[in-house]
């Protein structure tokens, strides 16, 4: 595979030097911080929503120093919308672990990188090629899909032991000379593809810079790959949330378990059925407000929100109120700041 791998490496970095994207913020660094805080958020989160929260979270957390300092709320307030709250929580505990272990700095190698919270094995990948030009592959869901249309790789990436293959020629397709520009051109030249050109569906294969060596595009069935045959099942839970709100327009929230659904975040009470909230029906002015659904990753949540004016009932132990002006500090799950601010 020799030859095949370096026309491939080069093919990508002389196209990504002239075609792919540069505008990004985070390319335009090889500080190991900056680069890491985007690659956490661009997991399963779309490019023009990062662009959004990467400034304003600098802003507040310019340096790992800074992060590791900062309570978890505030973390966790302004990563508020992005979801998948457990990239923040990592990232908090990272940044405590790269100060209080690494005095600071970054490590500057894959293999140790991969060693700190919420950082997977392509994601250490992608710090060190971008930042350390280390010769080291990365596997995420776009660039495992060029690779498998490239090498046609067929196996089944449901078992490990091809999962680990495919590791291996990502390896094999790595460049090899002037690695200090040709790896991070090369692994965002792999990203650019993916995102923009190696589609999931109808692959844009006549302007792709390896449609000439792609052996899926010659075999004439690229969306064939990758091949996965488990399938993530997805289950629903609905939810009842109490709402109640005071003379002075604050409403109790509780902070959720550290584990499960939007752990750590604050949220109102939350009850799952209707019928423990049985008691409410005879407080004056309760009301039903529209039902709605949350869509997860594995899960369908349903939530029924209801309104329960003055500090009525029992409240928990746990948990305060909490006016308009606290909530943009909170960490709340997107849809119940929604729901907070229309009411």
């Amino acid at each position: 595979m020799a030859g095949a791998a370096m026309d491939i490496a080069t093919r990508v970095v002389r196209w990504q030097a002239a075609h792919g994207r540069h505008h990004l913020p985070w390319q335009q660094t090889r500080d190991p911080y900056r680069v890491w805080l985007s690659e956490i958020m661009l997991q399963q989160t779309q490019v023009s929503t990062v662009l959004d929260y990467y400034p304003r979270f600098l802003q507040r957390f310019p340096d790992v120093a800074a992060l590791a300092a900062a309570p978890l709320d505030d973390v966790l307030a302004l990563w508020s919308g992005l979801g998948y709250y457990s990239r923040a929580r990592n990232l908090h505990r990272c940044a405590q672990q790269v100060v209080a272990v690494h005095g600071g700095v970054f490590p500057a190698t894959a293999e140790v990188l991969a060693t700190l919270p919420g950082i997977g094995r392509s994601t250490a990948g992608a710090i060190a090629a971008f930042c350390f030009s280390q010769r080291v592959p990365i596997l995420d869901a776009n660039v495992r899909r060029v690779l498998t249309r490239v090498l046609a790789f067929g196996e089944d990436l449901a078992a490990a032991r091809n999962e680990r293959q495919l590791w291996a020629h990502a390896h094999d397709l790595l460049p090899v000379d002037d690695l200090d520009e040709a790896m991070p051109r090369y692994t965002q030249g792999l990203m650019d593809l993916g995102a923009g050109w190696c589609l999931p569906r109808k692959p844009r294969c006549d302007l792709c810079p390896l449609g000439e060596v792609c052996a899926a595009r010659r075999a004439g069935d690229p969306e064939k790959y990758p091949v996965r045959t488990r399938k993530l099942r997805r289950s629903a839970q609905s939810w009842w949330l109490l709402l109640r709100r005071n003379a002075a327009g604050a409403v109790w929230l509780e902070r959720r378990p550290m584990n499960g659904i939007w752990a750590g975040l604050y949220c109102p009470p939350v009850f799952d059925s209707a019928a423990a909230l049985a008691w409410a029906e005879g407080v004056s002015g309760v009301r039903h407000l529209p039902a709605f659904q949350h869509v997860l990753t594995h899960m369908d949540l349903h939530l029924h929100p209801v309104l329960v004016p003055g500090d009525v009932g029992m409240l928990p132990a746990q948990g305060g109120w909490y006016g308009p002006s606290d909530w943009p500090a909170l960490g709340l799950p997107a849809p119940v700041r929604k729901l907070l601010e229309g009411l």
